[in-house]
C-alpha cells in the first residue's frame, strides 16, 4: 500500500513545516525480492558514518512507494513538498533518525546541488548505474530492478557522483521459483545477457542488400516468379533506416510507386486492398518522407481504415471482427496500427482490440490470427511488432507493458531470441525484439541483441539467419539493418532525396495537448496541478498556463489558474503561491517570483499588484549586491537563490517586460558573464563548466529583449549553438535524454533567427509531433520510460508555438491570437516587439524546468532536484536600454518611457514596431489567437565508510565514497539553492 497520501506535517528545528512521511510500512521480507521479481532499494548513510541498508518491496508501483515499502521513511522541502526527498531515515541506522538532520539542511528550499540526496537505477542485468530519468513518484521499478540513494554532489546528467558499490552487491541473490509454465502466469524479466561486444555495420549490410536488387530495383523469391513485393518493401525501410544507399533507394521507391496496385490489389482492380502491403508500402512512404495518402496514387491509410472486418468470413480474409482485412497474421496487424499512428491516424478501436485476442496468457502475443479460445503459443516476432504497435496507445498501457516483460523474459543468455520454444536463436526474431527492447527502455537487453546480431555477419555485409546457416539472407539482413542502427517501423526518416521538410500534418496537436492538461484528473479544480497528493506544484501549474496561453485554445481554464494565483488561491495544504516563492521572506527566490510576474504579465495583468504582492519591486530587492553564499547569491547582479540560468532569465524577461531597464542592468551584465565562448550558457549558478540545450534557449529568449550589438551577437551565437545541438531525428539533448522540453526550448531559441533555422525548426516539430500520444499528452523523452506527463506536455505545448517567454501575450480581456515572435536583437535602436509568427503551429510547452536539474518530463536545468519546473529565471546582458517607443493602439498611461500602457497593466500593447534589438524577419502563421510582441521600455563533507544496516531481514556491509547526483522527484519544480561554506552544518 502507498504511503505517499499519508505523510504528515511535521515541525522540524527552527519553526520550518515539512511534510514527511512519520513511519514507513512494515518492510516486505528481503527474500520476497528475486532476480526476476519485486525490487531492491538501497540507501547509503555513509556521509554520516552508517553503510548502506536495503530493502525490498515485492510488487513496486512507483520509486517513491518503494522506498516506503522497503522500510525507508522520507521528507520533502517546504518549497517543493514531500516529492523532493530531502531526508532519508530507516530504522536499520540510527534508530531511524531521518538524514542530513535539521542542524545540516533546513530543507525549507531545495537543497545545493553539492549535498542532496541523488537517485540511480539499474536494470536487471545492468552492471552500471544510471541516474533518473524521473523523480521517485514516477519512475516505475521493473522486475528485478535495483536503485540506489546517495547523498552528496554530482554534476548535472550524473556523470559522477554515481553510488561506490556496484548493483550487483545489492541485487537479489535468490532467482525464486521457476518461471511458471502456467498460462495465467505473467512472466519475469531474466537477468539481462551482456553478449559479445560487438556494434555490427549496417552500412555494409545495405551495400548486400543493394548488390542483391534485381535489375536494381526490386527483390524477388526462388520460391516464386516475379517480384517479391514484401521483400523489396522491407528492404526500401532497411535502406532508409542505414541512410547509405540513397541511389538505390530512389530506385526501389520508384518501382514500388510503378506497381502499388500489383501489390495492393493482389485479385485485381476490382478486388479489396490487402492490409499488409498497404501496411508496408505506407510503412515505406512514412520512412522516406514521403506522403502515405498519395503513394503510387493511393490513398494507403484509407485503404487501412475503410477496410476493417466486422466479423469472420470475406473467403478467409477475416478471420475475427477487428482484423484488418486480408491480414493473415499478427506481424500484418501490427505493420498496420504502426502505419497509421506514426501518419498521425487513430486506428480503428476494433482493430486495436484484437491484441486483447492475440495475447498469450505469457503476455506474449500469437504468432497466428487466433480467435478466442483458441491455443496460443508466444511468438517473439508478433509480440516485438505488438510492442511497436500498442507503446503509447490509450487504454493499452498494460497490454504493451506486459507483452514488453514477456520479451524480456524469454531472452536467452547469449541476448538472442528463437522464434519457437527449443529452437536457436535466429536473427530475424532478435532483430524484431532489439527494436521493441530499445523502444521500452530495455537498453541493456537491445545492446545485448545488436551484439548476437553482430556476430552473424559475415565480410561481405551480408546476415545470416541463425548460427547453422553459412549464408546471408535477405531478410535477415532487412531486420538486421533496423537493430543495428537502433530505429524501428515507427521511427525510420530519411528522404534520399535530401529534403527535410517533414510531411504534411507532422506537427503537434494544440488542442489534443490543451485538452490532457485541463483535465480535471490533472488540473485539480481546474485550478492547480499537484507535485504531490494534496501538495500543489505552482512551478508546474504556470508552466501549464504559459502553454494555454501560447497556443490560445482554451481561455476559460487559463482565466482559472491566473485567477487562483492572484487570488492567493490555496491548496489542500492551505499554501499560496507566495509559499511557494518564498516572497518577503530570507529564502525569496529570484526565479520564482521573476516566473510568477511574467504570467502576469502575459495575460496582460500588472505584475506590480499581483499575488497580493508587487512582484517587480521584489526582484529588484532580491538582487545580489556581491556575492554571498548565506543568500544563495553567486555574485553581483544574480538573484537570491537563483541557482540556474533558467532562472536568471526568467527574473530579467519579467523586469524588461515590466519597463524595470534600470534595475534590470546588473542581472543582464551577470547573464553575459556566464555565455561560453562557443555561444552556450552552462545550467547551473555558479557555472560548473556544462553546456545546456535548455538554458541557453531561455538566456537568448531574455537577451533577445536587449537592444545593441552586443546582445544581438550573443543571441546570434547562442542560437547557432542551439542549432548544432540538434539529433538525428529532431530532437535535442537533455538530461532526460532525447527530451522532448529541449526540443521545445530549442524551437523557441531557435524562431529567434527563424531565417537560418527553417528546416531544423521543422524538423523538430516533427519529432515532437512524434512523441505525442493518444491521450493529447506528450512523453518525457523518446527513449525510456513511455507515456504522457503533465511537466514534459506544458512545457512542449508552449514551445512548439515558437514564441518567445519574452513576447508571449495573451491578454484574458481581448484574448488576441498567438503568433511566434521572431525577435531578435540585431540592431542596437529597438523598440517594441513586432508580432512575428514563427513557422511552428504545433504546440509544444516552452514552459521550461528552469531551475534545477533534470526534470522528469522535461529536460534539464541541472541543481540538485528531483524533478524541476521552472522556477528560475535567466537575466539578459548588462546593456543599458534605450527607451523603446511604441506606437499606441489603445489608450493607457504612459509609462517611464512614455509608451502607452494597457489598463491595468504596467506593459505597453504590442504595435507594428521592430522588437527591441531588432527582427531578422517578420513571420505569419502560429496557432491559435495571435500573440503579441510586448515592446521593451528601455531608457560535502567527506563520506565515511563502513557499518552495519539491514531493512528486512538481510544485513549487508559496504563501505566506499558516495558520490550523489540529482533525484527527479515526481513533479516537482526544484532550484538548487546554495548554502554558505562548504563544511557540514554551515548553512544559509
Amino acid at each position: 500500500m502507498s504511503l505517499l497520501a499519508t505523510g504528515a506535517v511535521a515541525v522540524a528545528a527552527g519553526g520550518t513545516v515539512l511534510l514527511a512521511n512519520p513511519r514507513a510500512a512494515v518492510a516486505d521480507p528481503i527474500e520476497d525480492c528475486t532476480t526476476t521479481t519485486g525490487a531492491i532499494v538501497a540507501v547509503d548513510f555513509g556521509h554520516w558514518g552508517g553503510g548502506v541498508v536495503r530493502g525490498c518491496d515485492a510488487d513496486p508501483s512507483t520509486g517513491m512507494n518503494l522506498l516506503h515499502k522497503a522500510g525507508f521513511t522520507t521528507a520533502g522541502t517546504e518549497h517543493d513538498g514531500p516529492a523532493f526527498i530531502c531526508r532519508l531515515g530507516t530504522g536499520g541506522f540510527n534508530g531511524g533518525t531521518q538524514y542530513p538532520t535539521p542542524a545540516e539542511e533546513p530543507c525549507t528550499t531545495t537543497p545545493q546541488a553539492t549535498a542532496y540526496w541523488s537517485y540511480w537505477i539499474a536494470a536487471p542485468g545492468q552492471q552500471t548505474w544510471s541516474y533518473s530519468q524521473f523523480g521517485a513518484a514516477t519512475q516505475k521499478p521493473k522486475p528485478g530492478e535495483v536503485e540506489a540513494w546517495v547523498y552528496g554532489g554530482t554534476d548535472i546528467g550524473g556523470t559522477s557522483g554515481a553510488p561506490s558499490f556496484t548493483p550487483d552487491s545489492v541485487r537479489a541473490r535468490n532467482t525464486g521459483p521457476s518461471p511458471s509454465a502456467s498460462p495465467s502466469a505473467s512472466p519475469t524479466a531474466t537477468a539481462s545477457p551482456t553478449g559479445p561486444a560487438r556494434t555490427g555495420d549496417p552500412a555494409a549490410a545495405a551495400a548486400w542488400l543493394a548488390a542483391r536488387l534485381v535489375d536494381g530495383d526490386h527483390m524477388e523469391n526462388w520460391a516464386f516468379e516475379g517480384p517479391d513485393y514484401p521483400r523489396t518493401a522491407q528492404t526500401a525501410i532497411a535502406l532508409a533506416a542505414a541512410g547509405t544507399q540513397d541511389p538505390a533507394l530512389r530506385k526501389v521507391l520508384a518501382f514500388l510507386r510503378a506497381h502499388t496496385d500489383a501489390y495492393l490489389y493482389p485479385d485485381g482492380p476490382a478486388g479489396k486492398p490487402d492490409s499488409g502491403a498497404a501496411a508496408l508500402l505506407a510503412l515505406v512512404a512514412g520512412s522516406t518522407e514521403g506522403d502515405p495518402r498519395s503513394f503510387g496514387g493511393r490513398d494507403l491509410l484509407a485503404a487501412l481504415t475503410d477496410h476493417v472486418c466486422v466479423g469472420p468470413g470475406e473467403n478467409g480474409k477475416c478471420t475475427a471482427a477487428g482484423d484488418f482485412y486480408g491480414a493473415s497474421s499478427p506481424w500484418a496487424q501490427a505493420w498496420a496500427v504502426v502505419a497509421l499512428r506514426r501518419a498521425g491516424v487513430t486506428p480503428p478501436a476494433s482493430a486495436l482490440a484484437r491484441f486483447a485476442v492475440l495475447q498469450c496468457a505469457d503476455g506474449g502475443m500469437a504468432g497466428s490470427m487466433i480467435v478466442a479460445g483458441g491455443y496460443c503459443e508466444s511468438d517473439p516476432g508478433s509480440t516485438s511488432l505488438a510492442v511497436l504497435a500498442l507503446r503509447g496507445a490509450t487504454g493499452y498501457e498494460q497490454m504493451a507493458k506486459k507483452a514488453a516483460e514477456q520479451l524480456a523474459a524469454s531472452q536467452q543468455a547469449d541476448g538472442s531470441y528463437a522464434p519457437y520454444a527449443g529452437a536457436p536463436g535466429d536473427t530475424g526474431s532478435t532483430a524484431h525484439a532489439a527494436q521493441a527492447l530499445l523502444a521500452v527502455g530495455q537498453g541493456a537487453r537491445q545492446s545485448a541483441a545488436k551484439a548476437w546480431i553482430a556476430a552473424r555477419q559475415g565480410e561481405d555485409g551480408g546476415v545470416r539467419p541463425d548460427e547453422a546457416t553459412t549464408d546471408a539472407d535477405p531478410a535477415a539482413t532487412e531486420q538486421a539493418v533496423l537493430a543495428l542502427t537502433g530505429t524501428d517501423l515507427g521511427t525510420v526518416r530519411h528522404n534520399p532525396d535530401g529534403a527535410t521538410t517533414p510531411p504534411a500534418g507532422r506537427t503537434p496537436d494544440p488542442a489534443r495537448g490543451s485538452a490532457y492538461l485541463t483535465d480535471r484528473a490533472r488540473l485539480v479544480d481546474g485550478h492547480y496541478y499537484e507535485a504531490f497528493p494534496a501538495f500543489a506544484d505552482f512551478g508546474l501549474t504556470i508552466d501549464g498556463a504559459f502553454a494555454l496561453a501560447a497556443t490560445g485554445t482554451d481561455d476559460t481554464a487559463l482565466r482559472g489558474i491566473v485567477d487562483f494565483l492572484d487570488r492567493q488561491g490555496k491548496d489542500a495544504n492551505d499554501r499560496t503561491v507566495n509559499d511557494w516563492t518564498a516572497i518577503g521572506t530570507e529564502y525569496a527566490g529570484g526565479g520564482s517570483i521573476g516566473k510568477e510576474a511574467l504570467l502576469a504579465e502575459v495575460v496582460g495583468r500588472d505584475p506590480r499588484a499581483f499575488g497580493g504582492h508587487d512582484l517587480i519591486a521584489a526582484l529588484a530587492a532580491v538582487t545580489c549586491a556581491r556575492a554571498d553564499d548565506s543568500t544563495g547569491c553567486a555574485g553581483a547582479g544574480n538573484y537570491t537563490w537563483a541557482t540556474s540560468v533558467f532562472s536568471q532569465a526568467l527574473g530579467i524577461m519579467a523586469q524588461l517586460r515590466a519597463g524595470d531597464t534600470a534595475n534590470a542592468a546588473a542581472p543582464i551584465a551577470y547573464l553575459k558573464s556566464l555565455q561560453h565562448a562557443d555561444g552556450s550558457w552552462p545550467s547551473l549558478i555558479p557555472a560548473t563548466g556544462d553546456s545546456d540545450v535548455d538554458s541557453t534557449a531561455m538566456a537568448v529568449m531574455a537577451l533577445a529583449l536587449v537592444p545593441g550589438d552586443e546582445a544581438a551577437a550573443a543571441v546570434d551565437k547562442g542560437v547557432a549553438w542551439i542549432a548544432g545541438r540538434q539529433l538525428a531525428d529532431g530532437g535535442f539533448p537533455g538530461a532526460a535524454g532525447d527530451s522532448t522540453n529541449s526540443a521545445a526550448l530549442a524551437i523557441q531559441g531557435m524562431t529567434l533567427r527563424r531565417s537560418a533555422h527553417g528546416p531544423g525548426i521543422a524538423k523538430a516539430l516533427d519529432f515532437l509531433a512524434g512523441q505525442q500520444n493518444d491521450d493529447g499528452g506528450f512523453n518525457v523523452a523518446s527513449e525510456g520510460q513511455r507515456g504522457s506527463d503533465v511537466r514534459a506536455s506544458t512545457q512542449v505545448l508552449g514551445g512548439a508555438t515558437g514564441v518567445s517567454f519574452g513576447t508571449l501575450r495573451r491578454d484574458l480581456g481581448g484574448t488576441p491570437t498567438p503568433t511566434p515572435t521572431a525577435t531578435g536583437t540585431a540592431t542596437p535602436t529597438a523598440t517594441a516587439t513586432a508580432t512575428a509568427t514563427v513557422t511552428p503551429t504545433a504546440t509544444a510547452t516552452a514552459t521550461v524546468t528552469p531551475t534545477a536539474t533534470p526534470t522528469p518530463t522535461a529536460t534539464p536545468t541541472p541543481t540538485a532536484t528531483q524533478t524541476v519546473t521552472p522556477t528560475g529565471t535567466g537575466t539578459p546582458s548588462p546593456t543599458a536600454m534605450p527607451t523603446a517607443t511604441a506606437t499606441p493602439t489603445t489608450t493607457g498611461s504612459p509609462t517611464a518611457s512614455d509608451a502607452p500602457v494597457l489598463p491595468g497593466t504596467s506593459v505597453p500593447p504590442a504595435v507594428d514596431a521592430p522588437v527591441a534589438g531588432g527582427i531578422d524577419e517578420p513571420v505569419r502563421g502560429g496557432v491559435g489567437a495571435p500573440v503579441v510582441a510586448v515592446p521593451v521600455q528601455v531608457g560535502s563533507g567527506a563520506v565515511r565508510g563502513g557499518g552495519l544496516a539491514s531493512t528486512g531481514t538481510e544485513t549487508l556491509v559496504l563501505t566506499g565514497a558516495a558520490g550523489l547526483l540529482t533525484a527527479l522527484g515526481a513533479a516537482a519544480v526544484l532550484v538548487a539553492r546554495r548554502r554558505a561554506g562548504t563544511s557540514p552544518g554551515r548553512h544559509r
